[in-house]
């Protein structure tokens, strides 16, 4: 029990941090509504929480969409308190998370649920219109050959572009663990090239170049709840330099964010 408020206490006090960052920032949303779905999705692959997106109207608040791997789907941590739920509930949009452990632009990935592209396919982002679009992936991509690797990130941002073309979109890049081997750098260089080159709005977020350091688990790779949180609050500034803001705390329903028990 001390161990858990211990660590809640560390994401409150990291989100304070990053909202004293700008003035122009608006006050993080204390308690988000989150519908967690227990079990396979229903129906062709949509859960029931992005249903109830779909059938609503979109714009207010706007949505957000994020694919990924392990780092996405709270391994280190929990699913409630990965990065992707803390930026979700930071910014105070309906948002739906999915995030493959083992996943990448190339693997497949646990149960054979991605690559990335394969994500993207299963959400229908024509049908739940996002505002943004975020992929995080690259790690368990590190020695995939270069074209291959380039192809598939080409893939997925034809996808997006082509099923929601009013989203923009920003790549969270390569994680590795404390000492990154030559490859690590090989694969996330590929990925922000192939990015670029299929799209030069694409916003680029890059951990491994950037030397990000942050609270990890046992498996020193993954980040602890207190490491989610650090790196919710640094991709949230840097989609902050972007133009890209919390919505305003109002009397209007909170926001519903859907992710994978």
């Amino acid at each position: 029990m001390l161990a858990a408020v211990a660590a809640v206490a560390s994401v409150l006090a990291l989100w304070t941090a990053v909202a004293a960052q700008g003035a122009t920032r608006q006050p993080v949303a204390a308690h988000p509504v989150a519908f967690r779905l227990p079990g396979p999705a229903r129906g062709h692959g949509i859960s029931a929480c992005e249903q109830e997106l779909e059938a609503s109207a979109p714009g207010d608040p706007p949505r957000l969409v994020i694919v990924g791997a392990s780092f996405t789907a709270g391994v280190g941590s929990a699913p409630a308190h990965s990065w992707a739920v803390l930026l979700a509930r930071h910014l105070h949009w309906d948002s739906v998370v999915y995030g493959v452990p083992g996943a990448g632009y190339v693997r497949a990935g646990a149960g054979g649920r991605g690559p990335v592209a394969a994500e993207i396919t299963r959400l229908g982002l024509r049908a739940l219109l996002p505002s943004l679009v975020i992929i995080q992936a690259g790690h368990n991509d590190i020695g995939v050959p270069p074209a291959r690797e380039r192809r598939q990130v080409e893939q997925a941002i034809a996808l997006i572009r082509g099923a929601a073309p009013q989203a923009r979109i920003a790549l969270l890049t390569v994680f590795t663990r404390r000492s990154p081997p030559p490859a690590a750098y090989r694969t996330d260089r590929v990925i922000v090239r192939a990015a670029r080159a299929a799209d030069r709005r694409v916003m680029i977020i890059d951990p491994l170049t950037a030397g990000w350091v942050f609270s990890r688990a046992r498996d020193g790779l993954h980040p602890t709840a207190a490491g989610s949180a650090w790196i919710a609050s640094q991709v949230a500034a840097i989609l902050g330099q972007h133009g890209v803001r919390p919505v305003r705390i109002g009397a209007g329903q909170p926001p519903v964010i859907c992710y994978p028990a």
